[in-house]
């Protein structure tokens, strides 16, 4: 039930982006305004996930959990039944808002769902589930398109959500740990991430208004450290990110991730371009990679018993790397054999670095702060999307396009490797079994 929830908001972040010619065109919109579909949702999740995640551990996983379904549910059926794009933008914010609860308290509600002897294979399922629903998006998008107008998109989670509220008590019971969650607070992180977001969004077109917001967000997070210091439970989780393992794989996940927004930007545009595929046959080029993620987290989690974590997360980095070097940078072929090798090796890496670090983020946290720890493993993965697409945005405002296609590729082989290294230095004090023994 947890896994489905989890399938039906990450859907929802990549299937409207397919949508968004035929939302323009239903409500008459232009295409500049409908982005904001989009972004909505994405900005809504960033506000969302922290917050979330401490009131998950004040009053109960599931209780909060369950609301942040309820209200997903609610706005996803507002998206399929609105009548112009105000009311579309404002639907997807809420639905957004509901999403990060659900994010935030995903792995809290799995870490008491389940045994401990258990967790790091429920962790790789949870990796290969948000890989393959990312995959899988744009194409669920286009086959429900193809039959039924865009509104459908969004009445299709309604079914589900229904069934996953009807399913609520199956979820483990947590008691709250009673503290006060600061008004203050709450606005300073929201504001931080609104100006972070909307940096993002300008800083190739305006790189100056981008610089002041991105610098506005900056001051905003000093404040809230401020705001949060000395607290037994900071909104912020300086409690959790003093642990080197917990900032180790912190600052490893948001360099995975970029890492991983680039080349999936910039892969579909070097097959299109560079190797002149058509749309249909680069999607089929790009499934490797979210197969082998597919089937390398489970195992992955596996190995964490009996091998370092550092070591396969670097590991998983490194084959990242070379991934991305084989598919972006090898001389073109008329079948694309190089580009497929390339694939599988970076879904594989991916597979491989991912579940195990999840797993450290998990597991270095205390049962009564696993929110805080859920909710930054969410914050890390959509912040390093978010800096992956500014980079991209950057690169092909500033090169031609063959060239940031290059530029992209090795800026992300780059981000793998950091994730590689960075990991591999928490095995000087890492022992064997030890994320499966937290």
């Amino acid at each position: 039930m947890l896994l489905l929830t989890l399938l039906l908001v990450v859907l929802d972040g990549a299937i409207a982006n397919v949508a968004l010619p035929s939302i323009a065109r239903s409500l008459q919109a232009d295409a500049a305004s409908t982005v904001w579909v989009v972004s909505a949702y994405q900005l809504a999740v960033l506000v969302a996930i922290l917050p979330c995640g401490a009131l998950g551990e004040i009053h109960g996983p599931r209780r909060v959990y369950l609301s942040g379904v309820a209200l997903f549910t609610l706005a996803s059926a507002g998206c399929a039944f609105a009548e112009n794009l105000t009311f579309l933008v404002l639907a997807r914010f809420v639905q957004g808002l509901g999403a990060g609860a659900i994010m935030g308290l995903a792995m809290m509600n799995l870490r008491a769902a389940v045994p401990q002897r258990m967790l790091g294979t429920i962790i790789g399922l949870n990796a290969m589930v948000v890989a393959i629903s990312s995959a899988a998006g744009p194409g669920i998008a286009g086959a429900i398109l193809s039959v039924a107008s865009w509104p459908w998109l969004f009445a299709v989670n309604l079914p589900l959500g229904i069934l996953v509220l009807a399913g609520g008590r199956l979820l483990a019971r947590v008691e709250g740990r009673k503290r006060r969650l600061d008004f203050s607070s709450l606005l300073a992180n929201t504001l931080m991430f609104i100006l972070f977001f909307c940096g993002a969004e300008r800083i190739a077109s305006e790189p100056v208004i981008g610089a002041v917001l991105i610098g506005g967000a900056i001051v905003c997070l000093s404040l809230l450290l401020h705001l949060e210091r000395g607290k037994e439970a900071p909104l912020i989780p300086t409690d959790l990110l003093a642990a080197p393992d917990f900032r180790v794989a912190l600052v490893a996940s948001v360099a995975c991730f970029c890492g991983q927004m680039l080349s999936y930007i910039a892969l579909p545009f070097y097959l299109q371009h560079s190797l002149n595929m058509p749309p249909a046959l680069a999607g089929l080029y790009l499934m490797p990679w979210p197969i082998a993620t597919a089937i390398m987290a489970p195992l992955s989690g596996r190995l964490a018993n009996s091998i370092k974590t550092a070591w396969l997360c670097a590991t998983g980095g490194a084959l990242l790397a070379a991934g991305l070097l084989i598919a972006g940078l090898s001389p073109p072929d008329p079948y694309g054999i190089a580009f497929l090798i390339g694939a599988v090796m970076a879904g594989a890496g991916f597979g491989l670095f991912q579940t195990p670090n999840n797993r450290i983020l998990l597991l270095s946290a205390p049962k009564a702060r696993s929110g805080a720890a859920g909710a930054m493993q969410g914050t890390a993965r959509l912040t390093g999307q978010t800096l992956g697409g500014i980079s991209m945005s950057i690169l092909f405002a500033s090169l031609p396009l063959s060239a940031a296609l290059h530029g992209a590729v090795l800026f992300a082989a780059a981000c793998a490797m950091i994730a590689s290294l960075v990991s591999l230095s928490r095995g000087r004090y890492e022992a064997v079994g030890q994320a499966g023994a937290a």
